[in-house]
């Protein structure tokens, strides 16, 4: 597991991260904040990133009917989407409230879609009530990940499915790789810990789940980094207000620039791996 040296990210520091970041983020990548998965390699950014929702559906065998929880909906693109694609009602979990009421406004009239402003493991919601529960990266946000698999066994019903999109180091990282990637991209991207797919595994397994896999899609998302990457040069170079920003001393979340240029490289390099675990209850 990779915990930053420096102050680790509680609740606050997330969605504060995510509220201060709003625009940039939106102006970046769009609405659903996910990595883009392109199958053919021809397909656009929105394209890749609505197949990895797409992907995540179908891993969670998710139907007409079936009742989904999404924790760290964000914006709430892929909660609409897996409501408007597969017939399923969602309820999302976020902890920023920006994103909350874009999501909100997104779901106006759809009583499909149903969006939370709380902890996602303080919120309120019964045991056993739904049949699906995705996490598409947001497991990273959580210190407390075990916790965090524990709650989403909980929510599922016997036979239900969970999917966990994940940010994973490699097995064992080299110091190297830690010290001047990993660590610095949870710091920056107030990521409390970053774990491998082997620990994700044994998690799994302590909260009662079974018949996990594994999906390595790294080579099939690290092209997201690439393009935001572009898009974020070529925003500071025609934004002197953002330009401004990222200067200020006390604008808090400037250093995440710096991060997505890290995760290129630590795609590049192998410290950063990218894929999908699912389990059964």
């Amino acid at each position: 597991m990779i915990i930053p040296r420096s102050a680790i990210a509680d609740l606050a520091a997330v969605a504060e991260h995510y509220d201060d970041l709003d625009d940039l983020y939106r102006s970046i990548w769009g609405a659903n904040l996910h990595h883009g998965y392109w199958i053919t390699g021809k397909e656009s950014a929105d394209e890749a990133v609505a197949n990895l929702t797409h992907l995540v559906a179908r891993l969670a065998l998710i139907r007409p009917g079936d009742q989904v929880c999404d924790i760290g909906s964000g914006y709430g693109a892929a909660a609409l989407i897996l409501n408007h694609a597969y017939g399923a009602t969602v309820t999302g979990i976020t902890i920023s409230p920006k994103q909350f009421r874009h999501a909100q406004f997104a779901a106006a009239g759809n009583s499909g879609v149903n969006f939370l402003l709380c902890d996602a493991l303080q919120n309120g919601l019964g045991s056993s009530a739904y049949d699906a529960v995705v996490a598409v990266e947001s497991s990273e946000h959580f210190m407390d990940k075990p916790n965090l698999l524990r709650e989403g066994y909980r929510l599922l019903r016997p036979g239900g499915r969970c999917v966990i999109a994940a940010w994973l180091t490699r097995e064992c990282p080299g110091r190297w790789e830690s010290k001047h990637l990993l660590e610095p991209i949870c710091a920056e991207g107030r990521l409390p810990s970053l774990v491998s797919v082997a620990e994700y595994q044994t998690m799994l397994e302590t909260a009662g789940f079974r018949e996990i896999k594994f999906f390595d899609l790294t080579q099939s998302v690290k092209k997201t980094w690439t393009i935001c990457a572009l898009r974020l040069i070529k925003r500071v170079f025609a934004d002197s207000a953002l330009r401004r920003r990222l200067r200020d001393p006390s604008f808090a979340n400037r250093n995440f620039a710096k991060t997505v240029f890290r995760i290129r490289l630590a795609y590049e390099t192998g410290a950063m791996r990218y894929g999908l675990l699912t389990a059964q209850k």
